[in-house]
C-alpha cells in the first residue's frame, strides 16, 4: 500500500532486520550484495544528491530498499535496477506504483529503454566488482545522467578525483565526461553484512558539453590507453608502442602540443591528453 505521497505506507521505518524477515532474503556473497541500513547515511546520499519533486532518479542496486524508500518520498519519479530476482520481485510489490523496479543487470539492460525520458540523477550502491564498469557505461551512454552520486570502495574514489602526477585511466576517463567530488566516507558499520573495505560517496556531475565530439572519442582514448601502457616510462615511449606509430612522429607531436616526450602518463591531466589528441588525431582517428 501506499500513501498520498507516493511512499510505502507505515507509522514507522521497518529496521533492515524486519526487512530482511519481510522480503525473505539474506545478502549473497556471489553478488558481492552488502546492503546500506543506516538511514542517517541515507537521507545524507539524498541530500548530497539534490533529489526534490523535480528530480527523476535511476537508483542502482537498490537491495532492501531502504534508500528506495527515501528517494520515492523525495523525487519525482524512481527508477530502479535490481540483479537479484528475489529482490526485485518482492521490492516491486513493496512499493508498488511509487516506483518501477527493474530486474537486469546494470552492464546489460538496455540503458535507452529503460532510464527515464528527461534529465536524470542516478543514485547508486556499486558492488565493488562492476563499480568501474558501471560508471563507465553510464557516462558513455547516448543519453547519460546530469549528475551521479554513487557509493564506491575508498581507494576507487580517490582514483576518480586524482590529480598529476597520480593520474590513471580511470581519472583521465571520469574527468573527461563529468567533474568528480568526494561528499564523505561510509563506515563498514552501515552496511549488513559488513565489507571489508571502506566505502566513499563521489557526485559525478556530467559536463553539459563534452571536449571532443562523440566521433572523436574512440581515437582520444586509444591515445590514452597507450599512454598507460607502459606505466613509469616515458611517454613518447609508450605511445609509439601502443599505437605502432614511430618515436620520433610522437615525440614531435607532443613537443608541439606543449608536453615534453620525457614525461610519464600519470602526470597529464585531460587538457594535456585532449591538446596532444589534437596532434595525432590524423593517426587515430577512423
Amino acid at each position: 500500500m501506499t500513501d498520498s505521497e507516493g511512499a510505502p505506507e507505515s507509522n514507522r521505518d521497518p529496521s533492515w532486520r524486519e526487512l530482511l524477515r519481510e522480503l525473505e532474503v539474506t545478502p549473497s556473497k556471489a553478488l558481492g550484495q552488502n546492503f546500506l541500513h543506516d538511514r542517517k547515511i541515507v537521507r545524507r546520499i539524498v541530500d548530497v544528491a539534490g533529489v526534490d519533486r523535480e528530480t527523476d532518479v535511476f537508483e542502482i542496486g537498490p537491495g532492501l530498499g531502504i534508500l528506495t524508500r527515501e528517494l520515492v518520498a523525495s523525487a519525482r519519479s524512481v527508477t530502479a535496477v535490481e540483479l537479484d530476482r528475489r529482490l526485485a520481485t518482492r521490492l516491486q510489490g513493496y512499493f508498488g506504483d511509487s516506483a518501477r523496479i527493474i530486474e537486469g543487470d546494470i552492464l546489460e539492460v538496455d540503458l535507452e529503454a529503460i532510464a527515464p525520458e528527461r534529465p536524470y540523477t542516478v543514485v547508486a550502491n556499486l558492488p565493488y566488482s562492476i563499480a568501474t564498469a558501471a560508471i563507465q557505461r553510464l557516462l558513455e551512454a547516448e543519453t547519460p545522467p546530469e549528475r551521479m552520486i554513487v557509493m564506491v570502495q575508498r581507494e576507487v574514489a580517490q582514483r576518480m578525483v586524482a590529480r598529476p602526477p597520480e593520474m590513471s585511466i580511470l581519472a583521465v576517463a571520469v574527468q573527461f565526461y563529468a567533474s568528480a567530488r568526494i561528499q564523505f566516507r561510509i563506515g563498514s558499520g552501515a552496511f549488513i553484512p559488513k565489507p571489508r573495505v571502506e566505502s566513499t560517496v563521489i557526485r559525478l556531475d556530467i559536463h553539459p558539453e563534452l571536449p571532443l565530439d562523440q566521433k572523436h572519442h574512440r581515437g582520444f582514448f586509444a591515445i590514452v590507453r597507450a599512454g598507460f601502457s607502459q606505466r613509469r616510462k616515458r611517454i613518447d615511449n609508450a605511445i609509439s608502442a601502443g599505437l605502432g606509430l614511430q618515436k620520433s612522429l610522437i615525440a614531435e607531436r607532443l613537443q608541439a602540443a606543449g608536453i615534453e616526450p620525457s614525461r610519464r602518463a600519470e602526470t597529464l591531466d585531460v587538457p594535456d591528453w585532449i591538446r596532444l589528441f589534437h596532434h595525432l588525431k590524423d593517426s587515430v582517428d577512423g
